[in-house]
């Protein structure tokens, strides 16, 4: 165990880097934080470089549980609570967190899965949306998620912690070049759908029980018109109300779940 007490510490420094995204990019590192977190993280696997925890605010329920797990780790790191509170985002810490080192998928681990779904995510924006959806996705057993240039960064803290933890669970991958994904999704024969209020299918109406891949615009903007002339159809929910539109969140989530439903029968 290592016990830091001093602010300008290279590590700490380091740390506290990372909630820029050019510096989680050039490091292949993020922060995680949270007793949650943490042990979602250590429970999946995911490779870790640093633990840090305070012992003053470290003693909530299920720290006992967690600590069995990580007080071996040889990059435990001990600081006071008020060099604890200067890293921490959290109005309410808890006293532990971790920077993760990136996992990143490739194209073929997400596509040669068995009858995928896929989401296709086009310029989303919203760090809140973006945490929901990769959540949703591993709540219905999506098989990866293709994040286009333009996204909100997935490792942005706000985006992880909304998660509850998925992110370690789910395959990503990362494109600057989201047609040439589309093009090659269909040289695979797997079906690409594009969320418009144009759309001319109902969602229950599609068969999701093929290999499929759904894209998901822009919070504002919606699907680029270049994307949605490469999608097989354009598709829609039932709405009844006097809403026009959904948030992406909750879009994807009722077609994950219409697939899933499909899937099942």
């Amino acid at each position: 165990m290592i016990y830091i007490t001093s602010p300008s510490n290279p590590t700490i420094k380091e740390i506290k880097s990372l909630y820029r995204k050019k510096e989680r990019w050039s490091k292949n590192s993020f922060i995680i934080e949270g007793i949650k977190m943490v042990e979602e993280c250590v429970d999946n696997n995911y490779p870790l470089s640093h633990i840090v925890y305070c012992d003053e605010l470290f003693n909530i329920r299920g720290a006992d549980q967690i600590w069995e797990k990580i007080k071996t780790h040889d990059r435990l790191i001990k600081i006071s609570n008020k060099l604890y509170r200067e890293i921490s985002q959290l109005e309410n810490p808890q006293g532990i967190l971790a920077v993760a080192k990136f996992r990143l998928n490739s194209i073929d681990e997400i596509l040669n899965k068995s009858n995928p779904f896929i989401l296709l995510l086009d310029r989303l924006q919203d760090p809140g949306n973006m945490g929901t959806i990769i959540r949703t996705a591993d709540a219905f057993s999506i098989d990866g998620i293709i994040i286009s240039e333009g996204s909100v960064d997935v490792y942005n803290p706000k985006v992880v912690r909304s998660t509850m933890g998925s992110i370690f669970r789910m395959p990503l991958y990362f494109t600057r070049d989201l047609e040439k994904i589309i093009e090659e999704l269909k040289d695979r024969h797997i079906k690409v759908y594009s969320t418009s209020l144009k759309g001319n299918k109902y969602i229950q109406d599609v068969n999701f029980r093929q290999p499929s891949a759904l894209i998901i615009g822009n919070e504002s903007r919606g699907v680029s018109k270049d994307l949605e002339k490469l999608a097989d159809q354009l598709i829609k929910i039932p709405m009844s109300g006097e809403a026009e539109s959904l948030n992406a969140a909750i879009a994807s989530s009722i077609i994950m779940y219409e697939a899933l439903r499909q899937r099942r029968q």
